[in-house]
Formats: C-alpha cells, sequence, structure tokens
C-alpha cells in the first residue's frame, strides 16, 4: 500500500512538472469549444395540454343493447399511432414545412425531424395528454403542435365514424356469405338423405340383430365341426392300433431286429472290435473312425437286403389274400374303418357350414361398416348446417346491434376533447443546455491537459525523490544535494507556477463570462447589444 501511494505522488509530481502541457491543450480546446457552444442556435418549446373526456352519459343506459367499445383503447391507439407517417405528412402540410423542401431526401428529412421532435406524453389515469415540440422558431414549433393536436383530435373523433361504417360492410358481407352456406348446406342434406333414404329408414337395429343371430349359428357351427374333428381323431387313433386281419396267413416278422441277413455276424465282430478300441482311444482316433465308417457301411447294406426282402413278403401277402377266407379278418377292424368314415363325411359337411356361415356374417359386416360411415357423414352434414344457420342468426342479430350503436354514436360523441393549456410561442428559448456544455468542455480540456502531462512525464520521466531514484536505478541512495539559491532554479519553478495559475485564472474568467451571458440576458446581452449597437 505504501509503494502504491508513494508511486501516485510521483505520478502526481510528473504531471505538474509537465504542467505547461495542460495549459497548452485547455487553451487548445476550451475557448474553442466554449465558442461553438455560444454559436449553437436557440431553441424554443411550445407544448399544448388536453383532456379527454370519455364518460358518455349514454354509455351506461346503452349497455348490452350496442356493441360496446373501449374508448380508452382508442386513445391510446390513436396516441401511439400519431407519429406515423401519413399524420407526419399531413402535420407538414398544415404547417408549410413541406414547402421547404426541394427534393425528396429533404423532404424524408423534414419527416424524420418531426418525428423524432415531436412528444407526447400522458399523466396517467387523468387522462391528460401533452404535446410538445423544440425548435428554432418560435411560432413554428406553436404552429406543429397546434396542427398536431387538431390531427390527434380528427383522426381519433373520425376513426369512430370509420369504425362503424367499416363494422357495417364487414356484416352486410358476412351475412351474405353466411346466407349462400346456408343454402348451399341444405342443398347437400337433402340430396344425400334423399340418396341413403332407404338405409337410414332401416337403421332401428334390424342390420345388428341379424348380424348378431348368423355370428351365433357360425359359433355353433364352428363348435360341432370341432367336435366331429375330435371324434374322426379318436377313431383313426383306435384303427391305427387294430390290425385289418387276425394274421393266420401273414408273416411273422415283427420287426427289422428279427431278421436275420448276411451282415449280422461281421456287423457284431466290427461293434466287439469297436468296444475295444474305445477303452483305448477316443471317438476321434483314426482306427475308431475306420471301424465307425465300416460299420456305417454295413449297416446300410443290410436295411437294403431288409427292404427287399419286405418287398418279397409283401407280394407274396397280396397273392395270398386273395385266397384267404373271411374268418381272417377282424370286425372290430371293419368298425371302426365304417365309423371313421361316417366322421368324415361329418367334418365335411360342417366345413361346408361354416363357410356359408362365414360368407353371410362377412356379407352383413360390410353392411354394417358402411352403415356408420353413411351416420357419420350425416352428422358431419347436420352438425355444419346447425354451425352455419347459428352463425348466420348470430350475424343479423350483430347488424341490429350495431345499427343501434352507430345510431347512438351519431346522436353523441363518446370522446370529448378539451384543451387545457393551447400552445403558445416562448418567449424565452429553452435550450440547448449550455450550462452543462460549457462545463463538459472544460473538463474534457483539463481531462486532455492531464492526460498529455501524465504521458508526457512517463515518455521524458524527471526524479524527483531519493525513493523514485532507487526504485529505478536498483542503486541505494545515502543522501542529497539541493541546488543552490544562486542557479536561480526557485525562481525558474516560481515563474512557471505564477504561468499556470495566470493561464487557469484567465480561463475561468472566460467560462464565467460566457456562462453569464446566457444565464443573464437581460443583464449581460442588453447593454452589450447597446454597446455594439
Amino acid at each position: 500500500m505504501q509503494e502504491l501511494l508513494e508511486q501516485i505522488v510521483d505520478y502526481l509530481k510528473g504531471i505538474w512538472i509537465k504542467r505547461r502541457y495542460i495549459i497548452i491543450a485547455t487553451w487548445a480546446i476550451c475557448p474553442i469549444g466554449w465558442y461553438f457552444v455560444a454559436q449553437m442556435p436557440n431553441v424554443y418549446e411550445s407544448s399544448a395540454r388536453v383532456y379527454v373526456d370519455t364518460q358518455s352519459l349514454l354509455r351506461p343506459l346503452l349497455r348490452g343493447l350496442t356493441v360496446e367499445t373501449n374508448p380508452d383503447t382508442q386513445i391510446r391507439l390513436m396516441v401511439r399511432t400519431l407519429l406515423s407517417r401519413p399524420n407526419l405528412e399531413r402535420i407538414s402540410r398544415m404547417t408549410d414545412l413541406d414547402v421547404q423542401a426541394n427534393t425528396t431526401e429533404e423532404y424524408d428529412k423534414i419527416i424524420e425531424d418531426l418525428k423524432k421532435d415531436l412528444r407526447i406524453s400522458s399523466a396517467g389515469r387523468e387522462n391528460i395528454y401533452t404535446l410538445s415540440i423544440e425548435d428554432k422558431n418560435a411560432e413554428v414549433a406553436k404552429n406543429i403542435v397546434q396542427a398536431a393536436l387538431t390531427v390527434f383530435i380528427e383522426n381519433t373523433l373520425g376513426e369512430t365514424r370509420s369504425d362503424s361504417d367499416e363494422a357495417q360492410k364487414f356484416l352486410n358481407a358476412q351475412i351474405r356469405d353466411y346466407e349462400n352456406r346456408l343454402v348451399a348446406a341444405e342443398t347437400r342434406l337433402t340430396s344425400f338423405k334423399q340418396k341413403y333414404g332407404d338405409v337410414l329408414m332401416s337403421n332401428s337395429g334390424g342390420f345388428y340383430a341379424t348380424l348378431n343371430s348368423e355370428q351365433e349359428q357360425l359359433e355353433r357351427a364352428q363348435l360341432q365341426l370341432e367336435e366331429a374333428k375330435t371324434r374322426l381323431a379318436s377313431a383313426k387313433a383306435q384303427l391305427a392300433g387294430e390290425e385289418p386281419v387276425f394274421g393266420l396267413f401273414t408273416s411273422r416278422v415283427k420287426s427289422n431286429n428279427s431278421v436275420a441277413t448276411t451282415y449280422d455276424s461281421r456287423i457284431e465282430q466290427l461293434e466287439r472290435s469297436m468296444d475295444e478300441k474305445l477303452l483305448r482311444f477316443t471317438e476321434k482316433h483314426p482306427e475308431v473312425q475306420e471301424i465307425q465308417r465300416r460299420l456305417d457301411e454295413l449297416n446300410r447294406l443290410r436295411t437294403e437286403e431288409i427292404e427287399a426282402y419286405y418287398s418279397s413278403i409283401k407280394t407274396s401277402e397280396e397273392e395270398t389274400n386273395k385266397a384267404v377266407t373271411s374268418v381272417d379278418k377282424n370286425p372290430v377292424y371293419q368298425e371302426l374303418k365304417i365309423q371313421a368314415n361316417q366322421y368324415e363325411n361329418e367334418v365335411a359337411s360342417l366345413t361346408v357350414r361354416v363357410e356359408n356361415f362365414k360368407r353371410r356374417v362377412t356379407e352383413i359386416g360390410n353392411k354394417i361398416h358402411s352403415l356408420p360411415e353413411i351416420e357419420a357423414e350425416l352428422t358431419a352434414l347436420n352438425r355444419g348446417y346447425n354451425i352455419t344457420k347459428n352463425k348466420y342468426e348470430e350475424l343479423l342479430a350483430r347488424k341490429e346491434t350495431a345499427q343501434l350503436a352507430q345510431q347512438a354514436d351519431e346522436t353523441t360523441d363518446k370522446i370529448q376533447f378539451r384543451v387545457i393549456d393551447p400552445p403558445r410561442a416562448a418567449l424565452q428559448p429553452s435550450g440547448p443546455p449550455r450550462l452543462v456544455y460549457f462545463i463538459g468542455v472544460t473538463i474534457l480540456g483539463v481531462g486532455a491537459g492531464l492526460g498529455m502531462s501524465l504521458l508526457m512525464s512517463q515518455i521524458s520521466p524527471v526524479i524527483t525523490s531519493t525513493q523514485q531514484l532507487s526504485r529505478v536505478t536498483g542503486v541505494p541512495v545515502f543522501g542529497t544535494v539541493s541546488a543552490n539559491e544562486t542557479l536561480g532554479l526557485h525562481q525558474w519553478h516560481r515563474r512557471k507556477t505564477v504561468l499556470f495559475m495566470m493561464s487557469n485564472l484567465v480561463l475561468l474568467v472566460l467560462l464565467v463570462g460566457f456562462i453569464s451571458y446566457f444565464a443573464f440576458p437581460d443583464i449581460v446581452q442588453a447593454p452589450l447589444k447597446g454597446v455594439l449597437g
């Protein structure tokens, strides 16, 4: 903290040593800036206050009978649109500002200046509005405010009547449109009822009752079909367990193992050899795999020999059966076969019945599916017709209400304007704020001088203390030697200080003079004009 304070003190000393740059900057900036501020033209403000009365006597009496518009909302809308370009062009024509423009660019500049300078403000809930503007000419400022006030009042009153006329036109157009829609909806509804009259008349539950009856019969037929299939399967199972003959004259061969072939001994020998090899080796051993391959080949040859044997037996049985007597036939097998044939006939019959019921249910279902579509279309037509009819009747009622509201508006004004303070031409200028500008120029000049002094003290620094010298050189300082009076350094610094103070004093006197000239015009300006005049 101590080092920071010492550094700040060194900066201030450096600025003081280079204070001649403050004199240069202030004399280069302040007089010129004060002169330009003094040459700025005076502006004059003109304003007007108007009270908007929105409390009409007919408003509570006609409540519920006419269309109620909010006059406060209408006034706020007019306030926001007052600075629109059409209104500003109208104000410029009323005040002859448009004749000052020779080109389109100049005219646009006039409109932009009006939009920027013209102000309108509200006093809150009191409905008191203030219009004001500043201009170099007091009479022009008054005329602009008067024109803006006139436009504001006329637009508000004219907008009310224009809204009523537009509402009447809109309602008439809508009534004609909905009348055409209503006729078209009635035509569509009539045509639809004529087209689907038979379906709509029979839509009392007949379709649904028939569909339910057919579905019940279909379910019963499907159940009977499943029962018949179950009995047929049971009969076939019993039939498979019986032999058609007693087997008195048939072969005694029961299975493949009971038939001896020429390959049996070799297969048994290879199987024993396989068992011995497996005790010593795994299944992937080459010898084991070779034995397995030979076994597979012998089994295949054995199977072929057995099949050839069966074929020869079957041929001989067919020849023998021709001579077999009825004593050899199995009666149980014959009875089961007859039942199986009956069940097959019953399943076929029930299958045809189920298919017939399915076809009838599908046909009725198709009609049932189309019936909701017809009902939905009829409902949509009725809904559209009712909506159009209700809108048409509502528009007729609103037209009567609008006519009553228009008659009430023509009888009396819902909005009345009372000008509290009319616009006047100002006698004294309201600006520009020269005092602020004078002080700003002064601060700018002094700030620039301080900045230049600080910058020059850093560019060409001057050692002002032993601490600064030690900090810069890094060498400790053990003592100082003061300048002798005979060198004249003290006198030279004294003259610089006096010059600095005199310069600032002269600038201060100039500043006071400029401020007094505009702050006290009657005391200063009048005598000066008399002397110079």
